[in-house]
């Protein structure tokens, strides 16, 4: 049954103004709608360029379902392909990552390429004379995606051929990246210490909309931050905290902490969560890296980075970033009811040692599904896709601070429990889920 193709006036009665319909997270049929539409005209979190630091590096990874590969080229910029031969569609590589020399040499027929994607030798030359080869797709190399854009080395791409520029796309939700890179003296991020996966079983928009989700801390992770809170019971509020209580107890800092952070929707489903203050606000100071920052920066730019520590900041819809503790949570959809999830630690160039080992520390301690919090999340994800099935509400309640003046402003600072910050990346999921359809009917 054809619910949804080619029906834009069906998706989009899907998501109103306060609420959406279930089908939004249990739909095989809208998946591959999104896979084919949606995720191809948004832009996607690729990956970063400290992956492939030297020519013939690289990295290959599923972008909404498509086989992809990011490259380093010998001029030192940064090239993402279609990891299939032209040939017969093998994965050019098999690996996540590595050096392939100079070319690329498919493992099946031995076709090779360069590291531009041109094609450079096929076997048995001549037995393509006189054929249409040269004039075919296939006798044209590697298939590049046009579309990719390199943010102070975050890569980005966008599968569809129309669509937003990138400026245009993320405007000035781009001000959270400058903050985690600017947090180097140097300006230079590197990726470090490998990545956290999990595949969780419910849908990717869940997982999402949880990150600007700032009422259910209190309780879905009850039991983590009354066990700290019981393990720090009668220390001096201004005591040093080891670094585990430091990241944790904040958790548990009530309705109205998380109401006065704030928050800003952006159009196109970005979000920032904590634009007054955060739960990562009240870190160790550290005098020597704070005056190495002045240096660098300048006194004023060096406050306005360290005293902004967002909560989340959200690129929609495959990113995730933690200024401090410099961390990103990459979203990667596998099927209507099964998301991967990876966690990456960053280290910041000319900064102390300390900075990283709270980025490795605090992606075990809250995103490490063996973690005290993060298991309380998955089981709650997947309840929620379980429990959606059952009958009698087909509705997704987004009804708190709605406020119908919202629909007439693409950029809103409000407070932190507002579930603004949740219709709004739904909103921009109609908006992208159909661009196009009607001339596509």
């Amino acid at each position: 049954m054809n619910t949804y193709r080619n029906r834009p006036d069906a998706i989009r009665a899907l998501v109103q103004d306060d609420r959406v319909h279930r089908d939004v997270y249990l739909s095989d049929e809208l998946f591959a709608l999104e896979q084919e539409q949606f995720f191809a005209n948004t832009w996607l979190y690729v990956g970063h360029a400290s992956q492939v630091p030297n020519a013939g590096d690289f990295w290959s990874l599923d972008l909404a379902g498509r086989p992809v590969m990011m490259v380093r080229q010998p001029d030192g910029a940064v090239r993402v392909f279609y990891n299939r031969c032209a040939h017969k569609g093998s994965r050019l590589v098999t690996d996540e990552c590595g050096n392939t020399g100079k070319f690329f040499r498919c493992p099946y027929h031995a076709w090779t390429y360069k590291l531009d994607g041109a094609p450079l030798a096929i076997p048995l030359k001549s037995g393509y004379e006189g054929t249409r080869l040269k004039e075919c797709e296939s006798g044209q190399g590697l298939t590049a995606i046009r579309n990719v854009h390199v943010y102070r080395d975050f890569v980005f791409a966008r599968l569809s051929s129309e669509g937003p520029d990138f400026a245009s796309y993320f405007g000035e939700v781009l001000h959270a990246i400058d903050n985690m890179v600017d947090r180097s003296p140097e300006g230079r991020l590197t990726v470090g210490g490998g990545v956290m996966r999990n595949i969780i079983h419910c849908n990717w928009k869940m997982y999402l909309e949880n990150i600007n989700d700032t009422v259910h801390p209190m309780s879905t992770h009850e039991s983590a931050t009354q066990a700290a809170d019981a393990l720090w019971e009668g220390r001096a509020p201004d005591a040093p905290k080891p670094m585990a209580m430091e990241q944790i107890l904040p958790f548990g800092s009530g309705y109205e902490f998380f109401d006065k952070m704030g928050g800003r929707v952006f159009a196109n489903g970005h979000s920032v969560l904590g634009v007054n203050f955060s739960i990562h606000s009240n870190y160790a100071q550290l005098p020597e890296y704070e005056e190495a920052m002045r240096a660098a920066h300048g006194a004023e730019r060096a406050a306005e980075i360290l005293q902004r520590s967002p909560q989340n900041s959200v690129f929609f819809p495959s990113l995730s970033v933690k200024g401090s503790p410099q961390v990103i949570r990459v979203i990667r959809p596998l099927a209507a009811n099964r998301t991967l999830i990876e966690a990456w630690s960053f280290r910041a160039a000319g900064a102390p040692d300390l900075l990283f080992e709270r980025a490795m520390n605090y992606n075990r301690l809250v995103f490490s599904p063996m973690s005290v919090v993060a298991h309380d999340d998955l089981h709650l994800f997947e309840s929620m896709q379980q429990g959606l099935r059952g009958e009698g509400n087909e509705w997704v309640s987004l009804h708190r601070n709605f406020d119908p003046a919202e629909l007439e402003q693409a950029s809103i600072t409000t407070n932190g429990t507002n579930e603004l910050l949740m219709r709004n990346q739904f909103r921009a999921w109609a908006r992208y889920m159909t661009a196009g359809m009607e001339t596509a009917a």
